[in-house]
């Protein structure tokens, strides 16, 4: 896996914290060439590329970045290929909101800005890459999504739709640019113990660290979807075979849905 990442350029939007700082960290111990760490947050922002430059000179930039203006995410992937010498061999777009909420209570403002951030933040980003990517022949886009793409939990419509849209384009994009030599994938990094969960993360929430090592070793396998865990994959693949084929399955997979409905609809955000 170390000669995927050695001597790479990469970019990654919440790269200031959580999944996006603990995968900046992973390819920097790698040896990757140019790691360009973009995030809104400017304190965490400094505080860390301070950090990493001290001990990797040369090789760590930041740009703040906010993801919802298609001209910010630009700029941040040009500086990033300016950073690296003219080239850009992996774009990680991993910004993102956890987003809940009962339907009723979200008016079209709140989607929008959902939309914003979980998806056109890394539309924008791909549109940015692409340019470079062709021009080299190769590159590697991922784009971070959730286990909710395929298990859609109540009170997350929201959520469920922006990484539905996202899974879908990537997955579109992967056989659209294989001929060029680009690679897409789609992250489901699992539950992950960051500031996302604002209540704190469930007990069995694995580290950034975690996700991050899984998600680089499917990328060096380039696997169309990265599925860092085992709740996720399973999830996933018994979301479908029961909608498809197992009509008992599906029964107690609704049973199961609606009783999450029913204590997060009682206060209980935690329960999946």
């Amino acid at each position: 896996m170390t000669d995927y990442y050695e001597g790479k350029v990469a970019a990654v939007t919440g790269g200031a914290s959580g999944i996006g700082l603990a995968l900046v960290e992973a390819m920097l111990e790698m040896g990757a060439k140019a790691m360009t760490l973009a995030d809104i947050n400017e304190a965490n922002l400094a505080k860390h590329v301070e950090r990493l430059s001290a001990q990797y000179p040369g090789k760590v930039k930041g740009v703040r970045t906010d993801v919802t203006r298609e001209e910010s995410v630009k700029a941040m992937v040009d500086r990033a290929a300016a950073f690296g010498g003219g080239r850009l061999d992996l774009l990680f777009n991993n910004a993102g909101l956890g987003l809940g909420g009962a339907f009723d209570d979200l008016g079209n403002e709140d989607w929008a800005k959902a939309f914003a951030i979980n998806f056109y933040g890394a539309l924008y980003g791909v549109r940015a890459a692409l340019p470079y990517m062709k021009a080299q022949k190769n590159g590697h886009i991922l784009n971070t999504a959730s286990g909710v793409a395929f298990v859609n939990f109540p009170l997350q419509s929201m959520y469920a739709a922006t990484k539905a849209a996202l899974l879908g384009m990537t997955n579109s994009l992967r056989f659209e640019y294989w001929d060029d030599g680009i690679r897409f994938s789609t992250v489901i990094p699992g539950t992950v113990a960051t500031a996302i969960w604002a209540a704190g993360a469930p007990s069995n929430a694995i580290t950034p660290e975690e996700c991050a090592a899984a998600v680089l070793k499917g990328a060096s396998e380039n696997k169309r979807v990265i599925f860092v865990t085992e709740d996720d994959r399973s999830g996933c693949v018994n979301m479908a075979l029961a909608a498809a084929y197992m009509p008992t399955a599906d029964a107690a997979l609704t049973t199961y849905l609606l009783g999450v409905a029913k204590a997060r609809k009682a206060g209980d955000f935690k329960a999946i």
